[in-house]
């Protein structure tokens, strides 16, 4: 397959998870990969192991806590590949707990990674897709911008305000040939849940969890069709919205989720116990 051929796709938050299951579609698919990603070794060693398929990659190590990163990203990807045209903003960082429980440093800083980075480096993205006729940016967002969850306030409000501003700014950009995207999933089998498992909210886990794979395909979906948001999975979606549109409904069947989600706590604790073989 070759789809993307002749297409330049910069991914953030690019080396494991999500992000790096996200680069091998997108490289399968012929593009080349500019890879973003704060750990400069794994990076590394996951961008020679794409080369070593063929992919044209630049790794950039950069802090998305940094305004100055954020611009270095676009500048060095302009400087090498004389521009690009998708840029996938899949970094997320989440201090779980209770606002109080919280360091106010960490939540400022939870917003600045988790929304205004994106918003920065989208702003910073949109004269390279205009002078290419066109382009695309994918927000990875999250359920928990859908409906606001305990124990995740701030990550939840950064999440909200990532929708809104990839909502508005693809009606901004109606006509251009710009589309923004954004893909929300609930819980992903990834190691932003699996590592920070005692502190993941029942009301999380009780939701269906997603592969990594199942959401880069479709991030790299979404890429290249009209829609502009997928939830996902689509059951908890509609739950999602329901809790939206009528909050009491979600506070009636919150207990018997949070039971769910305790029993489906145990059983990833039991499966991330047994010895790899």
């Amino acid at each position: 397959m070759a789809h993307f051929s002749n297409k330049t796709v910069v991914i953030v938050g690019a080396s494991a998870g999500i992000g790096a299951e996200v680069a091998r579609r997108f490289a399968a698919q012929g593009a080349r990969l500019v890879l973003a990603a704060r750990g400069a070794d794994k990076l590394a060693a996951f961008a020679e192991s794409l080369r070593t398929t063929g992919t044209q990659v630049l790794a950039i190590s950069m802090d998305l806590g940094s305004d100055a990163d954020c611009r270095r990203l676009i500048d060095e990807t302009v400087a090498t590949f004389g521009g690009f045209d998708i840029l996938i903003c899949n970094a997320a960082l989440h201090h779980r707990g209770s606002v109080e429980s919280n360091d106010a440093d960490d939540l400022a800083m939870m917003v600045h990674v988790n929304l205004r980075a994106p918003i920065l480096l989208t702003r910073l993205a949109l004269p390279h897709l205009r002078s290419r006729g066109g382009g695309t940016v994918v927000q990875v967002a999250s359920l928990a911008g859908c409906v606001p969850t305990p124990g995740s306030a701030t990550y939840s409000a950064t999440k909200f305000g990532l929708r809104a501003f990839a909502r508005a700014l693809d009606d901004e950009l109606r006509g251009s040939g710009i589309r923004i995207k954004v893909v929300s999933p609930g819980p992903v089998d990834t190691g932003f849940i699996l590592d920070d498992l005692d502190r993941v909210t029942d009301l999380t886990l009780s939701q269906p969890m997603s592969t990594a794979s199942e959401v880069a395909a479709a991030i790299v979906d979404l890429s290249s069709n009209d829609r502009f948001e997928r939830k996902m999975p689509w059951q908890s979606g509609l739950l999602t919205t329901l809790g939206y549109i009528a909050p009491f409904v979600g506070r009636v069947v919150r207990p018997l989720l949070e039971r769910k989600g305790r029993a489906a706590r145990e059983r990833l604790r039991e499966r991330l116990a047994k010895p790899l073989r």
